[in-house]
């Protein structure tokens, strides 16, 4: 149990069986609790349930009239190929249900090998790599060294959980790169995905 709260706000993290769950929903209100300035407190025990507190910070001040929040907005669909490189099974469904649901055709790898045998095989064009930074085997930047200097059309899109400094030290958080931080919503994922594509030519 304690195993289990220690790690039940993680990106990622669930005790659900696979398929059922994608580990984010806790980590999204941890987030937005503590972006408001505010702490998240939580208590479990077997057999008995288990409790969350949230506290927030106090405002004394009248609430000011605001104006209507503004609508959302619409976001550009696409029709390139991406080949998407996740080992997490969930987040990989993930992003490919965000990205094919907007237009985008999606190959799937698991990992780099994977990618390699993909890319070695198809003829029609791949315009997107979207990769994660770790990956078994083989990093997302090596993989991206591997595939760029044969495809030199071919964006790139690295994705991670880590944080910044660990990031960095796999190579990933240059100049220029593209990169986006888990978790993410798939409004912040089709917003960086078409950000990336239209950058090329």
């Amino acid at each position: 149990m304690r195993t289990i709260l220690a790690r039940i706000f993680e990106p990622f993290f669930t005790t659900k069986e696979p398929g059922k769950g994608t580990g984010l929903g806790l980590a999204t209100v941890f987030g937005i609790v503590k972006q408001s300035g505010g702490n998240i407190w939580v208590y479990s025990e077997p057999g008995h349930g288990t409790t969350f507190k949230i506290y927030l910070p106090r405002v004394d001040d009248q609430t000011e009239q605001t104006e209507p929040a503004a609508a959302v907005p619409v976001l550009a669909r696409g029709s390139e190929t991406i080949l998407l490189v996740e080992d997490d099974d969930e987040v990989r469904a993930l992003a490919r249900e965000t990205l094919e649901g907007n237009g985008y055709a999606v190959i799937p790898a698991a990992g780099a090998a994977e990618a390699l045998r993909v890319m070695g095989t198809r003829q029609q064009p791949i315009h997107l790599l979207v990769t994660d930074v770790v990956l078994p085997q083989m990093s997302g930047r090596g993989l991206a060294d591997r595939l760029t200097p044969d495809h030199h059309d071919l964006r790139v899109l690295y994705i991670s959980g880590y944080t910044d400094d660990a990031v960095v030290r796999h190579g990933v958080l240059a100049g220029g790169t593209a990169f986006l931080q888990k978790p993410f919503t798939p409004v912040a994922l089709l917003r960086k995905v078409r950000e990336v594509l239209d950058q090329a030519g």
